[in-house]
């Protein structure tokens, strides 16, 4: 009986590792790709126009929210 236990407390401490090994792999793509996308978005600004096409961006959010969603400017909810 006692033998029966400790096999399946085995086998679920590596049911348990295997997850967390699953979910650490899933952290560290997700950290690539928070890398990348921090990378291309300072490549972007530095491209020409990038300014006038955050501003056209901007007034075109603030003049029609899309629908069933609010419109967000930097953390605040547009009226």
């Amino acid at each position: 009986m006692k033998g029966q236990k400790q096999s399946r407390i085995d086998n679920l401490e590596k049911r348990m590792a295997a997850a967390t090994n699953v979910i650490q792999g899933l952290i560290n793509e997700i950290e690539n790709l928070k890398t990348m996308v921090f990378g291309q978005h300072e490549i972007t600004k530095q491209l020409e126009g990038y300014d006038n096409a955050i501003e056209k961006l901007k007034k075109k959010v603030a003049e029609k929210p899309s629908e069933g969603e609010e419109a967000f400017s930097y953390g605040e909810a547009s009226e």
